[in-house]
């Protein structure tokens, strides 16, 4: 039920395309890139707050899905690439060699994308067992990614910055929580870390 429900952005895009559910509007190609860039995002923001919702709420059957999620970010941001690369580029190297270059926000998009790569193809239970504490290293860079992904959308609409605004709220809050926690973990550590007797 979950996976089609994280489908159904895909159906309805179809959908669009075909003139059934609706209509992707003067610019078609544009309105298929952005809905597959913003899905990417708010993919992201999810997946990063399956834990801290968990923790709060103490709904643990949440962390069931929270890499199915992962993957549909991955899965989202790569259909966001693959539209810019087939239908708005036409597949032509040279302009996207270029726009690698000298368009910046398509740097940091891409950038964001190969990290996604990196962590869709270490998600499997076997992968993470043989890395072992890298793994956990490795897929902190989530929240790396999400910056990226911001920074991307920021940089991409340059006027209107309202919804990247939102999503960067979003991130801060979530990054917040990651660092909340991480520092009270640190201090119950420490309190509990035996202390060793001075000598006189």
């Amino acid at each position: 039920m979950v996976f089609l429900i994280c489908l159904l952005p895909v159906f309805l895009i179809v959908g669009d395309a075909f003139e059934i559910t609706g209509r992707l509007g003067a610019n078609p190609v544009e309105a298929i890139l952005d809905r597959f860039g913003n899905w990417a995002l708010r993919f992201i923001m999810i997946t990063l707050a399956v834990t801290p919702l968990r923790r709060i709420s103490g709904w643990n059957w949440l962390s069931r899905f929270r890499r199915m999620l992962g993957l549909f970010s991955f899965f989202y941001a790569f259909m966001h690439f693959v539209t810019w690369y087939v239908l708005d580029r036409e597949m032509r190297v040279a302009d996207i060699i270029e726009d690698l270059i000298e368009r910046p926000f398509i740097t940091v998009g891409f950038t964001a994308l190969v990290l996604l790569i990196a962590l869709a193809l270490t998600s499997f239970t076997a992968i993470r067992r043989r890395m072992g504490k890298r793994w956990q290293s490795l897929h902190n860079m989530v929240y790396v990614i999400g910056i990226l992904g911001v920074w991307h959308y920021w940089w991409q609409v340059k006027k209107d910055v309202t919804e990247p605004l939102i999503y960067a709220a979003v991130l801060a809050i979530l990054l917040a929580a990651r660092i909340i926690r991480h520092l009270h973990r640190r201090r119950i550590l420490r309190q509990s870390s035996p202390r060793v007797p001075l000598r006189s």
